[in-house]
C-alpha cells in the first residue's frame, strides 16, 4: 500500500485493472485502517478517473452475494447520497410509491455516513430486518413489490470499511459506487448523484450496459429531483435540462423538504408521507422522483402520465400497504 499511496500523491492514476486488484485487497483486509483511510482520503482531494471507478465497481461486483433475482424486472431508485442538504429520505419513499404502482423495486441502501440517516438508517429504525436470503427477498418482492438490499450484508469491501467510512465522517467513493453496485443488478435505473462531473462519469459508464437508466443531478447540488431548482438528466435518450415551471410546479424553500438530520425526524416524516399526512411539498418531491422512476421503466409515456401512476399509489394506500407488508 505504500507504494500505491505514493503513486497517488504524486497526483498519478491507477488502471481499471489496478483499481480492481486495491478494492479486492481491501476488501480481504490485506490492508490496516490507516492505510484504508488514507487511501480513501485520497478522493476526497482529487477526482475520481472513469478507469479507477470503473474498476472499483468490478471489484465489487466481482465479490459481492449474489441475490438469483435474475428473472425479475427491477428497478432501484438509488443516490450517492453526500449532497449535505439534510433531505429527509425522499428516494426510499419513492421506492415505496412505485413498488405500490405495481413496479418490482430492489432498493440498495445503508447506513448514513456523512449524513446521520442513510436508508437503512431509516428501515432499521422502523423495525425491518434486513436479509441477504434469496428466498426471502423472493417472498418480499412478490408480497410487498419490493425488497431492501443492506448494502453490508452483500458488500464485503463496505464491511471492511464502514468503521473507517464512520470515523472519516465525510463522502469517499464509495458513496459514488453504492448505486452501481446493486447485487441484483436491476434492468431499471434511477441514479441521483451529487455532482454533475460525478453525473457525467456515470452517464459514460451507464452507457455501455444495456440497462434502461436515468441518471439525476439537481443543479442546486441535491442527488434528487428537489423542487427548489432545474435538474440534469442523463439516460438512453440522451442528455436533458428539466424546467420545473414545464413540469408545473414552482420553485420551493429548501427548507420544506429538510428532516435528514436525525433518524427519528427523517422516520416520523417517512411514516406521514406514507400515511397521507404528508405537506404539499414533501409529497411532490417524492412523486416527481418515483414519476422519474416510472418513465425510466416506461420511457414512452409522459411525465404527466407517470407522475398520475405514482399519486395514485400513494393517494390510495398502496405505497403504504406494500411499507406494511415489508416490514412485517
Amino acid at each position: 500500500m505504500k507504494h500505491i499511496l505514493t503513486h497517488l500523491f504524486e497526483q498519478k492514476s491507477l488502471g481499471r485493472l489496478e483499481a480492481k486488484e486495491i478494492l479486492i485487497n481491501i476488501a480481504l483486509g490485506k490492508y490496516n485502517h490507516s492505510q484504508m483511510a488514507a487511501f480513501m482520503a485520497v478522493y476526497c482531494m482529487r477526482n475520481i478517473t472513469i478507469n479507477e471507478l470503473e474498476g472499483f465497481r468490478d471489484a465489487m461486483l466481482e465479490l459481492c452475494l449474489r441475490t438469483e433475482l435474475e428473472d425479475y424486472d427491477l428497478i432501484d431508485l438509488c443516490g450517492t447520497g453526500g449532497d449535505g442538504k439534510d433531505t429527509f429520505n425522499i428516494s426510499t419513499l419513492a421506492s415505496f410509491i412505485v413498488a405500490g404502482a405495481g413496479y418490482k423495486v430492489a432498493k440498495h441502501g445503508n447506513y448514513g455516513v456523512s449524513s446521520s440517516c442513510g436508508s437503512s438508517s431509516v428501515m432499521e429504525y422502523m423495525d425491518y430486518k434486513f436479509s441477504n436470503n434469496s428466498d426471502q427477498l423472493r417472498t418480499d418482492l412478490d408480497q410487498a413489490g419490493i425488497c431492501f438490499l443492506h448494502a453490508p450484508l452483500f458488500h464485503p469491501a463496505m464491511k471492511t470499511v464502514a468503521p473507517i467510512r464512520k470515523e472519516l465522517g465525510i463522502k469517499t467513493f464509495f458513496n459514488m459506487l453504492g448505486p452501481m453496485v446493486n447485487p441484483a443488478q436491476p434492468k431499471h435505473q434511477l441514479v441521483g448523484v451529487f455532482s454533475l462531473e460525478l453525473a457525467r462519469l456515470y452517464a459514460y459508464l451507464y452507457q455501455k450496459t444495456d440497462k434502461k437508466y436515468t441518471i439525476l443531478h439537481a443543479l442546486e447540488g441535491y442527488d434528487e429531483v428537489s423542487l427548489t431548482c432545474d435538474f440534469k438528466t442523463f439516460s438512453n435518450s440522451g442528455e436533458h435540462i428539466h424546467s420545473i415551471a414545464d413540469l408545473g410546479f414552482e420553485k420551493i424553500n429548501p427548507k420544506t423538504i429538510t428532516g435528514g438530520s436525525s433518524v427519528q425526524e427523517s422516520a416520523a416524516i417517512f411514516k406521514s408521507v406514507l400515511k397521507g399526512a404528508g405537506t404539499t411539498e414533501q409529497n411532490n418531491v417524492v412523486l416527481c422522483n418515483a414519476a422519474i422512476a416510472i418513465h425510466t421503466i416506461k420511457p414512452e409515456n409522459s411525465f404527466a402520465d407517470c407522475f398520475y401512476e405514482a399519486e395514485e399509489s400513494l393517494l390510495s394506500k398502496r405505497a403504504l400497504t406494500s411499507f406494511k407488508r415489508l416490514v412485517s
